[in-house]
């Protein structure tokens, strides 16, 4: 009983800086230059585009809309390159479907609204789960990704701490109420009486364990930049090996420097993170060039 009074509360508080994180992200969008709807896997994905240049995709986290991940680093990034940001299945404007969820199958929706929007392979940004949907992706249409950006995020179970695995066992749909996931809900979604099926769905996937393989993610040929806060929840051990897996942690004064990078944003916890948009978009500027 101890354990699960604890686990809520990590919930709860993890819900409550969201609320301050959702005020901040908000501020900052500018409107885009299209938007619309591919049909894709027998759903219908909403998309909006910024800006021109070479693409970048955005792949925002679980329970999160476009504005509320990435609010304030599209005005930024559209200014040189043509950006490129989605909505997973049931999250803001896409429709709910009671389509199985699995992360092959959003890396199948990712690549259905390239091939809609006509992009043969592109830049991916990835936060949290969509991290994970981005590692997916990479490891199973190699040819559309040109450079992948993992922000707080992992492409196991395991590389999660024990904390957040069992926060994921223990969410309920009750703890998302009067939060900022519900607000940005109400103002966008097609139809928001599938609120609780959409919260039970998307619980049932957080707590379904996950593994895409060490082999699959030493094979990805593609640059990758990981970003972690420094207590952000991931198992920094388990982050060093996946670095260690696409090549990195090398001795730089005996061999070249690998073409992937790690960088540690110190005392950031994974909501938090994403709230450091200077910091973030000072990597991506550095990695993307």
């Amino acid at each position: 009983m101890k354990n699960f009074i604890n686990t809520c509360n990590v919930i709860k508080s993890l819900l409550l800086i969201t609320i301050v994180f959702a005020a901040f992200r908000t501020s900052g969008q500018i409107k885009p230059s299209d938007s619309g709807y591919a049909p894709v896997n027998g759903i219908k994905v909403y998309y909006e585009v910024y800006g021109k240049g070479k693409p970048i995709i955005l792949l925002h986290g679980a329970f999160y809309t476009i504005e509320m991940n990435w609010g304030q680093l599209i005005p930024e990034l559209s200014k040189t390159r043509k950006v490129i940001a989605l909505e997973f299945q049931g999250h803001g404007h896409t429709p709910f479907s009671e389509r199985k969820l699995d992360f092959a199958t959003f890396a199948k929706d990712v690549e259905g609204v390239m091939n809609y929007l006509k992009i043969d392979s592109a830049d991916i940004a990835g936060y949290s789960m969509g991290g994970s949907v981005a590692y997916q992706l990479a490891t199973q249409s190699p040819k559309r990704v040109t450079k992948l950006v993992i922000i707080s995020s992992t492409y196991k179970s395991s590389g999660w701490m024990p904390e957040i695995i069992n926060a994921f066992k223990s969410m309920k749909p009750e703890f998302f109420t009067n939060t900022p996931m519900k607000t940005a809900y109400d103002a966008v979604a097609p139809d928001k009486t599938k609120w609780t099926m959409f919260l039970e769905q998307m619980i049932n996937f957080a707590g379904t364990p996950f593994n895409i393989g060490d082999a699959n993610i030493a094979k990805i040929k593609s640059p990758v930049l990981l970003i972690a806060g420094d207590n952000d929840g991931l198992d920094k051990i388990e982050l060093v090996k996946t670095y260690q897996l696409l090549g990195g942690a090398v001795v730089g004064d005996f061999q070249p420097m690998p073409k992937s990078q790690l960088a540690i944003v110190p005392s950031q916890g994974h909501v938090s993170l994403m709230m450091q948009t200077t910091t973030i978009l000072t990597y991506l500027n550095g990695f993307l060039k």
